[in-house]
């Protein structure tokens, strides 16, 4: 079988297209077939919001790190905006569970970061700096931070750092972002606040939203498309669109049509902790 040739992306591509892909951690593991990840074949739409949930331990994170490039498959391949996978991407922004604002920046700084170590910003970063702290300040208006710019990180809330952290992975307009549990340790109402800050910001400016999290409310209320992970080694087992229009709300998250999607992805994950065991195949 030829291998694919690379050419301009096509429009009606996938923006993220995982084919066949393995993953084990070293060369001993890959001898002796043990791999944390195995056949993801995954096609992601442009602008489309996904959610990976599944069990601790099960590879959302390890595949998170094969979408960006910070991990090679060990088999397969892996296209972003139509070309290959080969290292770190810089058309992606990533936010973590930990905000890591550098307590030393204010939040403008830290927001600006990006722009200071990611070329081509970096070589004009002196010479646009007022253009690129009207870009963080307008960001940061968005997110409900306006005014905010001197703060230093202790001088804000949880919830308040992590709309910073999100500032700081959007600074640089990518195409994709990427979040692994980033509101897991807030307060519930914080966190849904959250969530209405990313709708508005993915809706506004239409960037692709790769979101791991435990939290299945959260999946189906933010995503389009909710995949599970089976136990480790991790394979999506089941592809779940979710059908509620958009613009959604909070309403719609007491909704029997909400609680019966978050109903039937807990009954997936439920049955794979009982039995220790999925299906090959994605059920859709």
């Amino acid at each position: 079988m030829s291998e694919p040739t690379v050419s301009t992306p096509d429009s009606n591509a996938p923006f993220v297209d995982f084919r066949n892909v393995w993953l084990a951690y070293n060369d001993e593991l890959h001898a002796k077939g043990i791999f944390a990840v195995e056949d993801i074949n995954l096609q992601v739409t442009q602008g489309e919001f996904i959610a990976i949930v599944g069990p601790s331990g099960c590879g959302k994170s390890t595949f998170m790190k094969l979408t960006t490039g910070l991990k090679r498959p060990s088999l397969g391949q892996i296209f972003v905006d139509g070309q290959p996978v080969d290292g770190p991407l810089k058309i992606s922004g990533m936010a973590f569970q930990a905000p890591s604002l550098l307590p030393w920046r204010t939040t403008l700084d830290n927001v600006l970061l990006p722009l200071e170590i990611v070329e081509p910003h970096r070589s004009q970063f002196k010479a646009k700096r007022k253009e690129y702290e009207e870009r963080a300040s307008r960001l940061l208006e968005s997110v409900g931070l306006g005014g905010m710019e001197k703060k230093f990180p202790w001088q804000l809330s949880g919830g308040m750092q992590q709309r910073a952290s999100i500032c700081r992975a959007l600074i640089h307009e990518p195409k994709m972002l990427l979040l692994d549990e980033p509101f897991g340790a807030l307060d519930a109402f914080t966190r849904e606040e959250l969530w209405c800050t990313l709708r508005d910001l993915q809706a506004a400016q239409k960037f692709n939203v790769i979101l791991v999290t435990h939290d299945l409310r959260e999946s189906v209320f933010l995503a389009d498309t909710v995949y599970v992970m089976s136990k480790g080694p991790g394979r999506f087992v089941v592809k779940r669109d979710i059908d509620l229009p958009r613009p959604r709300d909070l309403e719609v998250t007491y909704t029997p049509e909400f609680t019966d999607i978050v109903h039937e992805l807990r009954g997936h994950i439920g049955a794979m902790r009982k039995t220790g065991k999925s299906s090959a195949a994605i059920v859709q």
